[in-house]
């Protein structure tokens, strides 16, 4: 072979290998003796950035915990948008389910790579997991040892890109990944607890939406539109210098659907409710830090708000409240003007992106201050079911057509009767849920809408009755009292009474059959003195 004299033999090469490991064992602890540890990662690092600088891919790196060993919000948001991307072709993923999320999640797992495309950018994510045994003080600044994982992102790009994907791609994803989890996340139902002093939640789970709402369709769209113009309007709360925030005032009668617009617009935005009674706030400084236990984009709910609790003014003298759970100590009542400043003053700039609702039975017992713009912005007024409710609700109950009125042949006496303040949405609903045949189901409230109507009547006709009676009791009540009075009198008193009778004889008829008798308690323009009759 012509080659064979220039190729070192194996046993040569052996050899080599051998001795230059030789000296690498024994010049490697003199390093580590002379030269300090800090000063070889120094050299190590410009070496690597140095070769590196020629290559033109840069690589971003994205820890899951920032350096105050606190979960970084744009690690879960990466995780939540690649979640998305994973590609049929993976090997091996990660699987977990999250208590606040409907379904199971998969994750990628160590070494798992995944392409993306952003404006005919191309961009590669990788995931790292290692797993190290030290001190913790080295990496977040703790004090104490341990078995961790270290999990991390990289993206890696052209750099010429770098601008675009910090300033671009990075929001993109972001932006996603919010959309991703509003979908996956499960409501949650906040109350106070005064055994934990703190905000204890549960799944909330209501399935009311708009579509099952029975209200007039105009002030549906109407309300849907101005959720959608405040979410939508950050910059421009911030730019005329408002807090992120709006307040909703839903009034009316029992029964109409107040509660069930309130789970419909936080099924709508995907927010979550805080259920605040103010009967279990100790006070204004108690109500201050309850609202800075609250997330953003949530909604405060103040249930009742005209009978939860006496709101006493400037103008009323604070007294002493003890406070519940047999607590030793004493406070001073939740006043109006601590709610006023609370979601009005410089306390409800303390969170973005929050409603307030209050709900009411009787807006006029309210003070005029908690209505005005600015605290509750919108008035919707809640009342008795209209036949565009109806229709809602025979959907739902029955699975009737909404779109037209004649669906039903009982539609148009429906439509006549309901007309007015008759039911309340809950009233009809629960004449539909009586059957669920929906021919027995609007009979049923065809009847109940003519009994219904017919109470007035029958009321009027009985308050006619009522008041006859007792005018023909008055009537008779005076001539008994007359005729008691004849009994004890002498002769001369007796003649007396017969001339005062005489003199308003022609009075007397007119008046025993003029109607204002019936209705008053003795003979009008007379009084009855202790010896006869006589003009008053």
């Amino acid at each position: 072979m012509v080659f064979s004299r220039d190729i070192p033999s194996p046993a040569s090469m052996f050899s080599s290998y051998a001795s230059m490991m030789g000296y690498i064992m024994i010049i490697k602890p003199m390093i580590n003796t002379i030269i300090p540890s800090p000063v070889q990662n120094f050299v190590f690092s410009y070496l690597k950035s140095f070769a590196g600088s020629r290559s033109s891919t840069l690589t971003l790196t994205i820890d899951q915990m920032s350096s105050m060993y606190i979960p970084d919000e744009l690690y879960d948001a990466a995780q939540a948008y690649l979640s998305t991307k994973i590609s049929p072709n993976s090997v091996r993923l990660i699987m977990a389910r999250d208590p606040a999320e409907k379904k199971v999640k998969l994750y990628h797992s160590d070494g798992e790579v995944v392409s993306d495309v952003y404006n005919g950018i191309k961009l590669e994510w990788r995931f790292s997991a290692n797993n190290k045994n030290n001190t913790m003080a080295e990496e977040y600044g703790q004090s104490y040892l341990g078995n961790f994982q270290r999990e991390s992102l990289e993206l890696s790009f052209d750099k010429k890109h770098r601008d675009l994907v910090v300033n671009s791609y990075i929001p993109y994803v972001e932006s996603e990944a919010n959309v991703i989890n509003n979908n996956r996340r499960i409501l949650n139902m906040h109350s106070y607890s005064h055994v934990t002093q703190t905000w204890q939640s549960v799944n909330f789970e209501h399935p009311s939406t708009f579509d099952t709402m029975a209200m007039n369709e105009d002030l549906k769209r109407s309300v849907i539109e101005d959720l959608d113009r405040f979410v939508g309007r950050k910059d421009f709360y911030k730019r005329v210098g408002k807090a992120w925030k709006r307040g909703y005032l839903l009034y009316g009668p029992p029964g109409t659907g107040k509660s069930s617009l309130v789970a419909a617009m936080a099924n709508y935005l995907k927010f979550d409710i805080y259920d605040l009674q103010l009967a279990s706030v100790q006070g204004d400084a108690h109500l201050r830090s309850l609202l800075l236990g609250t997330k953003n984009s949530s909604i405060l709910l103040v249930e009742d708000i005209d009978c939860s609790v006496d709101l006493p003014t400037r103008l009323q003298p604070e007294t002493e409240t003890t406070l519940p759970l047999a607590a030793f100590q004493v406070s001073t009542p939740l006043t109006l003007s601590g709610l006023l400043n609370c979601i009005d003053g410089l306390w409800s700039s303390c969170g973005n992106e929050r409603i307030i609702i209050f709900t009411t039975n009787n807006k006029e017992k309210l003070d005029p201050a908690l209505l005005r713009p600015g605290r509750m912005d919108m008035h919707i007024y809640m009342g008795h079911c209209s036949f565009e409710g109806f229709k809602t609700l025979a959907s739902n109950y029955l699975g009737l057509s909404d779109e037209n009125d004649d669906t039903h042949p009982l539609y148009p006496d429906i439509k006549h009767l309901i007309d007015g303040q008759v039911l309340t949405p809950a009233q009809v609903a629960e004449e539909l849920m009586k059957d669920e045949d929906a021919d027995a189901a609007l009979e049923g409230l065809v009847k109940v809408l003519k009994r219904k109507r017919s109470e007035p009547e029958k009321c009027d006709d009985e308050s006619n009755m009522k008041k006859l009676k007792e005018g023909e009791k008055i009537i008779a009540d005076a001539e008994e009292a007359t005729l008691r009075e004849l009994e004890v009198l002498t002769p001369a008193q007796v003649e007396e009474e017969e001339l005062v009778d005489s003199q308003y004889a022609h009075v007397m008829p007119s008046l025993l059959s003029g109607p204002s008798l019936m209705a008053q308690s003795g003979f009008p323009g007379f009084y009855r003195g202790g010896r006869g009759i006589g003009p008053g």
